[in-house]
């Protein structure tokens, strides 16, 4: 089952005019720069934008065409907003006690309260929370509601670092516990690539490419994959750890990799990020080297990239890298798609 958006929004300076098909489980992050249509799509979705003209379907329920147009209340969605819409008045358990008795959740107030790590907050006051536990709270009201569709929009746009670290392994934890579809509003590539497993990128109005994340965060024809920020999301099993050195070994079918140690039991799907800039390329393998992580691949494509600077596409078993060098190096070392070489690979987050 799949969710399917025909929209077509015609306003002074904007047009919307979308057609798409996301996938009806996990997390989709629609994303763009701002003022593309990212919201305007979550709110058309939502039923909030009664002009837009199309056609809407949810895991094959119709919720919208030029006959149907089901109203906000009885699209069974939960909305998290930029900025958490808490009612001050009321304690946290009290918040959370209202979104479920609206429609009575598939989950308890309990339940949503320790899927996002918020029981020590349930007693205190709104108004004394930080941002990021703001957001937690907001963000469990509104699966106590009972959702088919979670529609998230920038949730973290207005917290600082720390509150999006504190944030993120709990997104990610309600990611794995619950089978509800996400729709996941960012700017960010960072949150992109720890939360969504597909991705719609949005550009004036209209879908620029819907594809898995892995996929289109290192297409050489899109923006992602370009800039000092570009990066590689692959997905890994843990595979044994080396607590003398204090290193955990994960294997994917390009190979192996080892970085910082973390407590997690062997077998574990993890994912990874790589950044371009921290991909350098050989022809021959380093006899003697600091680099532990050097995976043998071949080069896909080359682009430009900025004054001097070019990107190199590499597969690596089904996984797909991004080298960032220069264009002297390019020329140097003679590459040209087809090439077997040697990716040396000097830094690789977990992002679980």
């Amino acid at each position: 089952m799949s969710i399917l958006a025909e929209f077509r929004l015609d306003r002074p300076n904007f047009l919307l005019d979308i057609a798409v098909e996301m996938p009806g489980k996990g997390v989709t992050a629609i994303f763009g720069k701002s003022g593309s249509g990212k919201t305007t799509l979550l709110r058309a979705i939502a039923g909030l934008e009664k002009e837009v003209k199309g056609r809407l379907s949810v895991s094959g329920k119709l919720w919208q065409d030029e006959k149907v147009f089901l109203p906000v209340h009885k699209r069974p969605i939960g909305y998290v907003f930029q900025e958490a819409s808490l009612f001050p008045h009321l304690d946290v358990r009290k918040n959370l006690e209202f979104g479920y008795r609206r429609r009575g959740g598939r989950i308890s107030p309990e339940q949503a309260s320790e899927m996002l790590g918020i029981e020590p907050l349930l007693s205190r006051s709104t108004e004394g929370l930080s941002g990021g536990e703001r957001q937690r709270v907001a963000i469990a009201r509104a699966l106590l509601a009972g959702p088919e569709l979670l529609l998230m929009d920038e949730p973290m746009a207005s917290l600082d670092r720390d509150s999006k670290r504190e944030i993120l392994p709990w997104l990610e934890k309600m990611k794995r516990e619950l089978e509800i579809p996400v729709l996941y509003v960012s700017h960010s590539p960072d949150e992109a690539a720890a939360l969504a497993d597909h991705l719609v990128l949005i550009e004036q109005g209209k879908v620029q490419a819907s594809g898995p994340v892995s996929e289109l965060m290192t297409r050489l024809d899109l923006p992602l994959a370009h800039g000092e920020d570009a990066e590689s999301v692959i997905m890994a099993a843990i595979e044994s750890h080396d607590i003398e050195n204090h290193l955990t070994t994960v294997s994917f079918p390009g190979g192996r990799l080892h970085l910082p140690y973390h407590e997690i039991v062997p077998g574990k799907m993890v994912r990874i990020r790589i950044l371009a800039k921290d991909v350098s390329l050989a022809l021959d393998p380093a006899q003697r080297s600091s680099i532990l992580n050097i995976l043998p691949a071949k080069v896909e494509e080359i682009a430009d990239d900025g004054p001097g600077g070019a990107m190199v596409r590499l597969s690596a078993g089904d996984a797909k890298l991004l080298s960032r060098i220069t264009r002297k190096s390019v020329h140097s070392l003679s590459l040209a798609p087809g090439m077997k070489v040697h990716a040396q690979i000097k830094g690789i987050a977990l992002l679980k």
